[in-house]
């Protein structure tokens, strides 16, 4: 039992499994789906156009397949390691599509790393353990780097790292580990810049741990300020430069809050009128430009929000229930469907999000403070998306969190119901003892 026991918390046997179960899952998906055609088509959206805009050697632009000049669409890491892929296996081709597959795939069998770290960390090995073996079959964790082209199995990895950086670096005086923690976080926001909005109240919290301790803590957090204002200081530059002080990291957010916020708008968004997919809004994007389409998109779906609130708030219910629960629908809505695998799949995600309630429930009574960056992570987080529109991959870079607060709390769970149970079966022995 020992030698199954220390096979089952090892990190490299979770990590392998993981690696595996995603792989066999591409392998599935490569057999049951017939080989493409041609070896050169189109994947990865904005995200591929923009990387083979870089390999072909016209910079960081043109979003939508066409030239249209610098963008500000995305954040530059991921489109640059895609770019850097399409320069060595050709822009487009099916060895470059598994190429970038795969990496996506080794992203999210790593973050069973950080997964484990956080988890020993907070609230012991147990938790830790199977934390990491969620995520290692979670659905959405296999689904996402094996379909999707995109940066959130990255923005998964590199979220849950930082993360765990601000636990580990509270009892660190060296100046280094705090230059690496603004590094770090300046790293994931060029990943996906929603992680921004995480960082004032996880480097707050690892400021007043060093406060609350009487350890220095202006001079650290000062310098992990400084490490992720250089992180990210060369895109803000250059997005000033060229955009005239109009974009800071991403220009996209009036398109997407538009899509949510329209006339046209059933529950959800409107996918139908993203430039990609609708002629109409693609011709206007090239007939004003990427800054003067999202402006004018923005003041459109401000409007919107002014004068439909009732609506909005609608819109908002559904996503928040998309969010949590990978469906805008309500339960009953869906379980009437008596659609077995639907079934399956809802009570999977609200099983999930039950037990990641009940974790932070568990980890406030055991350490309100440390408990606060994880309960960030899981407010602060999805606000702009019940904001514009939502889908599950939006979630992915939190969902880390969301497995090992499930994982403490099954845990904790088994914990209780065994100490109840060794607990009775004493009351059980005492009472059968004889009276003397």
């Amino acid at each position: 039992m020992k030698r199954v026991g220390s096979f089952l918390k090892s990190g490299a046997i979770i990590f392998t499994v993981a690696l595996l179960a995603r792989l066999f899952y591409l392998l599935f998906l490569l057999h049951s789906a017939p080989t493409h055609g041609s070896q050169h088509f189109l994947y990865g959206g904005e995200t591929g156009s923009i990387a083979a805009s870089i390999a072909s050697g016209h910079g960081f632009s043109s979003p939508l397949s066409a030239p249209s000049g610098p963008t500000a669409w995305m954040t530059p890491v991921f489109p640059y390691i895609l770019a850097a892929i399409f320069k060595i296996f050709g822009i487009f081709t099916l060895r470059s599509n598994l190429v970038i597959r795969c990496l996506d795939i080794l992203f999210s069998a790593l973050t069973s790393f950080p997964i484990l770290f956080l988890g020993r960390k907070l609230f012991g090995e147990t938790a830790a353990v199977v934390g990491g073996w969620i995520w290692a079959f979670a659905p959405a964790a296999i689904y996402f780097p094996v379909v999707w082209v995109w940066d959130m199995s990255l923005s998964a990895l590199a979220l849950t790292a930082a993360l765990w950086l601000c636990y580990k670096i509270e009892n660190r005086d060296d100046l280094k580990s705090w230059s690496l923690l603004g590094f770090v976080w300046g790293f994931a926001v060029l990943v996906n810049a929603a992680i921004l909005s995480l960082l004032p109240g996880s480097l707050a919290f690892a400021l007043y741990s060093r406060r609350s301790r009487g350890s220095a803590w202006l001079k650290p957090g000062g310098l992990a300020l400084l490490a992720f204002a250089i992180t990210i200081a060369p895109w803000i530059i250059r997005n000033e430069i060229l955009f005239h002080g109009q974009v800071v990291l991403r220009s996209s957010f009036g398109l997407e809050l538009w899509l949510g916020n329209n006339p046209e708008v059933p529950d959800t968004w409107t996918w139908w009128l993203h430039p990609t997919g609708s002629r109409k809004e693609y011709q206007e994007f090239f007939r004003v430009g990427e800054v003067a389409y999202m402006q004018e998109k923005k003041t459109a779906a401000i409007q919107f929000i002014k004068s439909h609130p009732t609506e909005v708030l609608r819109f908002q219910a559904h996503r928040f229930l998309e969010t949590w629960t990978g469906n805008s629908d309500a339960f009953t809505d869906i379980w009437n469907t008596k659609d077995l695998a639907l079934r399956a799949e809802l009570l999977a995600n609200y099983s999930l999000t039950l037990l990641m309630l009940l974790g932070l429930l568990f980890a406030y009574r055991a350490s309100p403070l440390n408990s606060l960056p994880l309960l960030n992570a899981v407010v602060i987080f999805p606000i702009p998306y019940y904001l514009c529109h939502t889908n599950p991959r939006y979630r992915h870079p939190i969902d880390p969190v969301i497995v090992l607060l499930a994982g403490y709390a099954c845990a904790q769970i088994v914990r209780i119901v065994r100490s109840r149970i060794e607990s009775g079966n004493i009351t059980q022995h005492a009472k059968a003892q004889p009276v003397r």
